[in-house]
């Protein structure tokens, strides 16, 4: 149980913070191609959600951060809708490396007194406006900062980015793409009961490796479902977390935007197979108390199937060169010893830039993933456990979780949650 496993690490570190904040509300809008709505409308959407669900009303709230980007909203003007007076904001500019570092910043600026609740909100027409790859309704964005070098070599969309750190994990260790297939046939499995799911289909791993070559060694599976939505998660004190309606899920450690030497050309300090939480895990697991073998459900962000198994292995939950293997030997799936991104993450369910990631562990931890369980006379889902045939999306006696944030391979961010029992 939890109470057993956290401070089984070298507890000296960083510990003050430790199990002092938590999620207390999560929202989210619907995943969905062709919103037509504003980012604004789908932001206060998603932040009407996360105060439902914590049993909040406006005036609960103080403070509110996002990343931005493309056609996002600010938080000010998102925050008047919703009648929230905010004593502390922040919009920073940034993608899938963000939330883990949002939360960081949201205990730290509550813990100098600043605010006392904060919403941390992502909301992006991903499909239908601003397209990552630089194409859709709102492609002719000037370019301009690292862009002139990246354009400059034909790496505009993020997976000609990270191509070549793809590549050389599969030259120096002989990762096949057969191997990280896994990660797509694992996630679409777990999507198959996600009633919120984009994508709800079932893949195989030759469905995987004989569609289409989008960017080698990427195949169009490989890649994640481009989506329009909003998400929100409400962080605050344990102590207020524990007012709410909801059971916590408590803050055991973040690591937010740590980068290898060169986080804009990071092949240029090698190795270039190596991604960011070879350098971040030094400050999650010493931070939390606990390593990566204590962590019962994993969310390591999917831009594409090679992005999980790199940070993976990373992070420590294999030896190096092993990402392959492990993706591949079955504990990723539900029912395995580990699964991952059991809402079948930015693959199937939808894009978020890693928030629902966050959002669906917080349902993990507080045992109520929404699937095809039935739902007992208290009006709470009765999971079967049953992840093969019966639709259970819940990791039974799930303890503790890890989410892995990804902006690129220098980039990275991560966090550690676990289970309240009070």
């Amino acid at each position: 149980m939890a109470e057993s496993r956290i401070g089984d690490i070298d507890a000296s570190s960083q510990k003050f913070l430790r199990g002092k904040y938590a999620i207390c509300g999560i929202g989210e809008t619907s995943y969905r191609r062709g919103s037509d709505e504003t980012t604004r409308a789908l932001g206060t959407w998603a932040i009407r959600n996360a105060m439902a669900d914590a049993g909040l009303n406006a005036g609960d709230i103080d403070g509110m951060l996002s990343y931005s980007g493309n056609d996002s909203t600010f938080s000010p003007f998102i925050a008047g809708d919703l009648g929230i007076r905010l004593n502390f904001y922040f919009d920073v500019h940034g993608g899938g490396s963000s939330i883990e570092g949002l939360i960081g910043i949201a205990m730290g600026v509550i813990e100098a007194g600043m605010c006392k609740t904060v919403a941390i909100f992502r909301a992006m027409n991903g499909y239908s406006q601003v397209r990552i790859g630089g194409t859709g309704a709102r492609s002719a964005v000037p370019i301009s900062g690292d862009q002139i070098h990246h354009r400059a070599y034909g790496w505009q969309s993020a997976g000609q980015m990270f191509a070549p750190t793809f590549l050389r994990h599969m030259y120096d260790y002989g990762t096949t793409p057969e191997q990280v297939a896994h990660v797509k046939v694992a996630h679409s499995k777990h999507a198959s009961n996600n009633p919120k799911a984009y994508y709800k289909q079932r893949y195989t791993v030759e469905d995987v490796v004989n569609s289409r070559i989008i960017c080698k060694p990427l195949h169009l599976l490989d890649c994640c479902v481009e989506t329009d939505n909003a998400t929100c998660i409400i962080v605050t004190s344990l102590d207020r977390a524990r007012d709410g309606a909801q059971r916590a899920a408590v803050i055991q450690s973040v690591a937010g935007r740590v980068c290898k030497p060169r986080a804009d050309m990071h092949y240029q300090h090698g190795p270039i197979s190596t991604v960011a939480g070879h350098y971040a895990k030094d400050i999650l697991w010493p931070n939390a108390g606990v390593g990566p073998d204590h962590i019962d459900v994993t969310g390591s962000y999917d831009a594409f199937t090679f992005t999980s198994m790199l940070q993976l292995e990373d992070y420590g939950f294999c030896k190096k060169g092993e990402g392959g293997g492990y993706v591949s030997s079955g504990i990723i799936d539900l029912g395995g010893g580990r699964p991952n991104n059991t809402s079948g993450g930015h693959l199937c369910e939808g894009y978020t830039h890693g928030m629902s990631m966050v959002i669906e562990n917080v349902r993990q931890l507080r045992g109520e993933a929404d699937d095809s369980c039935p739902i007992g006379r208290d009006g709470k889902r009765q999971h079967t456990y049953d992840h093969a045939e019966g639709g259970c999306r819940q990791v039974q006696g799930a303890e503790l979780s890890a989410n892995l944030g990804w902006a690129m391979p220098g980039t990275g961010s991560a966090m550690v949650m676990a289970k309240d029992h009070k």
